[in-house]
C-alpha cells in the first residue's frame, strides 16, 4: 500500500517535472496552472481563516504599539 503510493507520488513528480521543464509552450501552461493552484489555495484560506488571522494581526499591532508608548 505505501510502495504503491510513493511510486504515484514519484511518478507525479516526475511528469510535473517534465512539464516544467519543457521548452515548449507546455512550460508556460504548467506555470499558468500552478499558479492559478496558489492562488486558489490562497484564497480558500483567506476565507476559512479571516477572524483568526485579523485577530492575530489586531494582537501583533497593539504590542507593538504597547512597546512603542
Amino acid at each position: 500500500m505505501m510502495k504503491t503510493l510513493k511510486n504515484k507520488m514519484n511518478m507525479a513528480a516526475m511528469k510535473a517535472q517534465s512539464v516544467l521543464t519543457n521548452r515548449s509552450g507546455d512550460q508556460m501552461t504548467g506555470w499558468l496552472i500552478v499558479v492559478l493552484v496558489v492562488v486558489v489555495v490562497g484564497a480558500v484560506f483567506m476565507t476559512l481563516y479571516q477572524s483568526s488571522i485579523t485577530s492575530i494581526w489586531n494582537s501583533i499591532v497593539s504590542k507593538i504599539t504597547g512597546l512603542l508608548s
